[in-house]
């Protein structure tokens, strides 16, 4: 195990007993992200399972893509992508540069990846990103476990359709428990921004039965739903999709979110992580 302070905390990298190149990375005992530098392919936390899925089906298989990645941790979903679409070019944005520094160490990246990465603000570095270029953006952004204000708003997302190309996807990890206001609005906020919407989770979640995750996902175009509703309920801990009415019906009226409005993600509860 390697414990070390950084920007956002204390983060541990903790070995896996059954993989020996394979790391858990936790910040303040919350689980960020599995790493096997063996199988970089190989997703094990759930929601990067379903983010996984949308990487596989940002273009035809194996065809490189341009990807934004907004909040680094260990950097899975961007090594999953070099792994599964070589020649992809990717950018990574994490705020927390000591965090950077850490993984870069000890996780280190394949060096011949197309992969940059910057310590900064994923919406201040969102700006800096040039009209039409992402294939695919990503968004798994959490400080004290919570995603921070300014990532939750219409005008967020409006950057994130500028910098999209056509038909180039937005896919998102939300964190909500109940009454999972949260999630509603931002469902409500993507589709005051993107005409095409879905969402996968574990049933339980979206039954507000307990804390967990969301990948939300948006478009200007129409949406694989059948291929990834497919892929997500044959995952091991299998999910649904919603998508269209029963989507709409889920949000139940929740208004879209302004940058004046705009809060932090709600706090996992206490045993969330037990």
């Amino acid at each position: 195990m390697f414990v070390e302070r950084v920007d956002g905390g204390v983060a541990e990298l903790v070995a896996d007993p059954d993989r020996p190149r394979a790391w858990t990375l936790l910040i303040d005992g919350a689980p960020q992200s599995h790493v096997d530098l063996d199988d970089p392919a190989r997703l094990s936390f759930a929601y990067q399972r379903r983010l996984g899925h949308l990487v596989d089906l940002a273009a035809p298989p194996g065809r490189p893509v341009h990807v934004l990645h907004l909040g680094g941790g260990a950097f899975t979903l961007a090594r999953y992508t070099a792994a599964t679409r070589p020649r992809s070019t990717q950018q990574v944005v994490e705020v927390d540069a000591a965090l950077v520094r850490l993984v870069r160490e000890r996780l280190p990246l394949d060096p011949g990846a197309r992969i940059r990465v910057r310590s900064a603000d994923a919406r201040a570095a969102l700006a800096k990103v040039p009209e039409g270029w992402a294939d695919l953006v990503v968004a798994d952004v959490f400080g004290d476990a919570r995603t921070p204000a300014h990532l939750t708003s219409t005008e967020f997302l409006g950057e994130v359709a500028r910098v999209l190309r056509p038909g180039g996807r937005y896919a998102a990890n939300v964190a909500d428990g109940p009454p999972l206001a949260h999630l509603r609005g931002q469902i409500a906020t993507a589709a005051a921004v993107f005409p095409e919407l879905a969402l996968a989770a574990d049933p339980a979640v979206l039954r507000g039965r307990r804390f967990g995750n969301a990948v939300l996902v948006a478009s200007d175009a129409p949406l694989p739903v059948a291929e990834f509703t497919r892929r997500v309920a044959g995952d091991p801990f299998a999910g649904r999709v919603e998508h269209g009415r029963s989507l709409a019906d889920f949000s139940g009226g929740a208004a879209p979110v302004a940058d004046a409005a705009a809060t932090d993600s709600p706090a996992p509860p206490a045993d969330a992580f037990g």
